[in-house]
């Protein structure tokens, strides 16, 4: 009987690591979903008490495995006209401009809610990903899933990076987060892309758990 060649036997490797992977993704999201209900309640009840009635959700248009369009789920953690503000604030602030569209966020953001900052201090407004990760349009770990026009400053390694599904948290997101730089984020979420396995995955799992605890590069 012929040896199966190097090329088949890491091809065969990985399908084993997809399939443990998807496997885990679906017993975690499950576990995950029933958590969710609760904090759903509590989330509602305390917005109502600041006078938001509007809905606690926001989904918002990604990018999915190999370019595919996808709506992911978050709490929301803005003031419901946030994209209004924003366009006010890029008017008033054209020296920043440049800055936002290159690294995402902003300073003390004005569209931010007190309640939504604790929601993101501690990561629990990506709670509602875990449907998304059910579905099959996320994974638990995986390169955070961007825009289009974000997808496109990976250049010629645009298809590489979408060749994984997005994850909940990822080697960038549990390193670091908001407090690296956006070059180095894509260099982080191409290491992952290149090199993920089950090891680096259980590092990634531990590497997040305290830097969820710790809050760090949470925004």
């Amino acid at each position: 009987m012929a040896r199966k060649s190097g090329t088949q036997r890491n091809r065969l490797l990985l399908m084993i690591y997809f399939f443990i992977k998807r496997l885990f993704d679906i017993i975690c999201s499950l576990i995950g979903i029933v958590f969710l209900i609760p904090l759903m309640i509590i989330i509602k009840i305390v917005y109502c008490c600041t006078g938001d009635f509007h809905t606690i959700f926001y989904r918002h248009k990604r990018l999915g495995k190999n370019g595919k369009k996808i709506k992911i789920f978050k709490f929301r953690t803005m003031v419901p006209n946030a994209e209004e503000i924003l366009q006010d604030w890029l008017k008033n602030n054209p020296e920043k401009r440049d800055e936002y569209y290159k690294d995402r966020k902003i300073d003390n953001d004005p569209r931010i809610t007190k309640f939504g900052n604790i929601l993101r201090k501690t990561s629990l407004d990506e709670f509602p990903q875990f449907i998304n990760i059910l579905i099959g349009d996320m994974s638990l770990i995986g390169p955070r899933p961007v825009v289009e026009d974000e997808a496109e400053m990976y250049g010629k390694n645009k298809a590489k990076f979408l060749s994984m599904r997005p994850g909940l948290t990822g080697y960038w997101a549990s390193n670091g987060r908001s407090n690296i730089s956006y070059d180095e984020r894509m260099k982080m979420e191409l290491y992952y892309v290149d090199y993920c396995s089950i090891l680096l995955d259980i590092q990634i799992i531990l590497d997040t758990f305290f830097a969820v605890i710790k809050k760090e590069g949470a925004k």
